[in-house]
């Protein structure tokens, strides 16, 4: 058999009409829509909310931090709270199931409190797994599966907390995980520049494997965009859904005491590069990974579990039917 690099290309003599593939794959897609499951985890107080709804300029959900979290009735673990938009935006139809995990790292014992987040991401691969085993499988299965999860660091200048680490140690074996650092504008410019070395330098140290990763399949150029992604994670960023004005101009952003923040100004901070790669460059990447990836390492090891127990159960049958001191006594 040839090797399909080995075959010999032709052009056709007179145009035949396979290049509107394209436009007709294209126009599937439209009609079809695109899901897109975007997980925030975090302390409370942090913007999670307020960046989510910055980075698709729609008001997705509510914040949950204006109040005093003292005050409120303490949970015994994370909750995960799920809700669901359709955004359309030229044509294009983006339903978008935003996971906020509210009680994150707020309790005085933190505990294993990544648990519910560990185990709500398995859930989702696993119900994935079950439709499409299924005899008669849908045509389109729902996915619910979470294909990016922002992970908001606490800007404290000093480093990860042994939470932040033993969350991120299991979080990034299982999504692509994206580290922002929550309300940089509490830090300086110098103070981002070192603490995002100490954070890189920690990433290295606990081998964290963060999103986006590299494949034999990517070109040049996209070896080099994620390089440059990954010399600025984590993102230092700032949300913010008020509109002020700037020199006479009306931005997205915040005012203080001490001056004005704009959150689309890159020299204030990293909002805009945050939503070029989320959003602008790697939002179908995210969710293809995330099948190819972690879905299907679960898938195989799901698969693998399986067989391994139909084999052992088949082991013990003929063991029992060929050993006569193992059969039932007759009645």
């Amino acid at each position: 058999m040839s090797n399909i690099s080995d075959v010999k290309v032709i052009s056709p003599s007179s145009y035949v009409g396979f290049d509107t593939i394209t436009s007709q794959i294209e126009h599937r897609l439209l009609k079809k829509g695109f899901q897109f499951n975007i997980m925030v985890v975090g302390h409370s107080g942090l913007g999670k909310s307020t960046l989510i709804n910055t980075l698709f300029s729609s008001h997705l959900i509510d914040s949950s931090t204006g109040q005093d979290i003292s005050k409120h009735p303490i949970t015994k673990t994370t909750e995960i709270k799920v809700s669901s938009h359709s955004l359309i935006e030229d044509r294009v139809r983006l339903s978008i199931n935003v996971i906020d995990t509210p009680g994150f790292g707020d309790q005085i014992n933190n505990d294993k409190v990544w648990e519910p987040i560990v185990k709500y991401i398995k859930e989702q691969h696993s119900q994935y797994l079950r439709r499409e085993l299924t005899a008669q499988r849908e045509r389109h299965i729902s996915d619910t599966r979470v294909h990016a999860l922002l992970y908001f660091i606490q800007p404290n200048g000093k480093g990860l907390t042994q939470l932040d680490i033993a969350a991120l140690k299991r979080l990034t074996e299982i999504a692509n995980v994206i580290p922002v650092i929550a309300k940089a504008d509490t830090l300086t410019m110098d103070e981002r520049t070192a603490f995002r070395e100490i954070i890189q330098q920690e990433f290295r140290k606990h081998n964290f494997k963060i999103y986006p990763y590299d494949s034999d399949d990517l070109t040049e150029e996209e070896l080099e965009l994620n390089e440059s992604i990954r010399s600025i994670i984590p993102f230092a960023v700032v949300g913010s859904e008020t509109e002020i004005t700037v020199n006479g101009e009306v931005v997205r952003g915040r005012k203080t005491r001490w001056g004005s923040i704009a959150v689309e100004d890159i020299n204030q901070c990293e909002f805009v590069y945050l939503r070029e790669f989320l959003i602008r460059t790697h939002l179908q990447d995210l969710i293809e990974t995330t099948s190819a990836v972690h879905y299907e390492g679960f898938r195989s090891r799901q698969l693998i579990a399986l067989k391994e127990n139909a084999n052992t159960r088949a082991s013990a049958h003929l063991s029992q039917a060929s050993n006569p001191m193992l059969q039932r006594p007759s009645q």
